[in-house]
């Protein structure tokens, strides 16, 4: 194991540069999730720490060691892809023991290390079975073996679940997080999906066109989003956002009414407030938004109802059982403490 920095990181493409000075430090043993959305410039980060792309400026060292000009071989990293790349011809046994394939250790140790990792990952009485006679998790269990088997000090996963159906990438999810919870590796990890970084990661690096827009644990960049883009991308459905301006004793809403917020602001500052649809309360005593409800999504214990307002569609979470009929007219409410408050200008956070 090793921990991981990333110094003003910079790649150009010709004269277009996709990513602008990536700054972070991964500690020893942490799982880090690398999210955001198509082309935000995760997976060239990772493929760039793998030594699979050129660095065109800063630098990458692992376990404080500059590894630039390394090849990927020279690096103790191990990759594990999206489409699982095991070979169909080989059995289990011998795919997890390629990885050791330039190890000049005596056989009987290789298959020792073979047997504890098949063990590890639940896989000892399929080490005979070839590809085509496993389910797609257990084809990513054997992908993941082979790069258990070296003892890498860093595992580099670069969205390992998409190919699974939900079922399997909620059952993965959870074996890799038990997997990092028994080896304490580093890991670092790129997904697109919220909820995977949501649930497996210790600290999520949040990225939006070549630049990291925060880095901090799920609960950080859940309750305290550093910016509009944070707030929305994270949690499903979004964060509904709604244009203010700030006054005395509060914020006067483009939706109608004034919102207490408990924090002072400057009369007539442009602000956008935040409210996640859980922390919206039906007919609240301190209820300041008024539509009618559009649409209804239920979800059995809880009903999603998207009321239409002057500053349009908000979502809100309803009781299962007794939601509101589609056409009915609500108001909607939320403590202060769960309102968030953005500069409607830059989009950065106002604490």
């Amino acid at each position: 194991m090793a921990d991981l920095t990333l110094r003003d990181l910079v790649k150009t493409y010709d004269r277009t540069e996709v990513l602008h000075g990536i700054n972070l430090a991964v500690q020893d043993g942490e799982f880090v999730v690398f999210v955001g959305p198509s082309g935000c410039g995760k997976s060239t980060t990772l493929r760039m720490i793998a030594g699979l792309e050129d660095v065109t400026s800063g630098t990458i060292e692992i376990g404080r060691r500059v590894v630039n000009n390394l090849e990927p071989k020279d690096r103790d990293i191990a990759m594990v892809f999206q489409n699982y790349a095991i070979y169909p011809h080989m059995s289990v046994r011998k795919n997890i023991g390629f990885g050791l394939r330039s190890s000049k250790a005596p056989k009987a140790e290789k298959e020792a290390r073979i047997e504890e990792v098949a063990g590890i990952l639940g896989m000892t009485e399929l080490l005979e079975r070839k590809p085509a006679q496993l389910s797609g998790g257990q084809r990513q269990r054997v992908a993941i073996g082979r790069a258990m088997v070296r003892d890498p000090a860093v595992f580099l996963f670069d969205e390992p679940l998409s190919n699974l159906d939900a079922q399997l990438r909620t059952q993965m999810r959870l074996e890799i997080k038990k997997l990092h919870q028994r080896v304490g590796s580093t890991i670092v990890f790129v997904t697109h999906d919220q909820v995977e970084a949501m649930t497996m990661a210790d600290r999520i690096v949040i990225m939006k066109d070549g630049h990291i827009q925060q880095v901090g644990t799920p609960s950080e960049v859940y309750h305290q989003p550093a910016n509009t883009f944070v707030a929305q991308f994270i949690g499903a459905p979004a964060m509904n956002m709604i244009p203010g301006r700030a006054a005395d004793g509060g914020i006067d809403l483009s939706t109608g009414g004034r919102i207490a917020i408990g924090r002072a602001l400057s009369p007539g500052a442009e602000v956008t407030l935040g409210i996640r649809p859980e922390d919206l309360t039906l007919d609240a005593p301190q209820s300041v938004i008024e539509g009618k409800v559009i649409v209804r999504e239920p979800l059995g214990h809880e009903t999603l109802i998207y009321v239409g307002t002057p500053a349009g569609e908000i979502i809100a979470k309803a009781d299962g059982r007794t939601p509101p009929e589609v056409g009915s007219t609500v108001r909607l409410g939320s403590a202060s403490e769960n309102i968030h408050v953005f500069d409607a200008g830059t989009g950065e956070a106002i604490r």
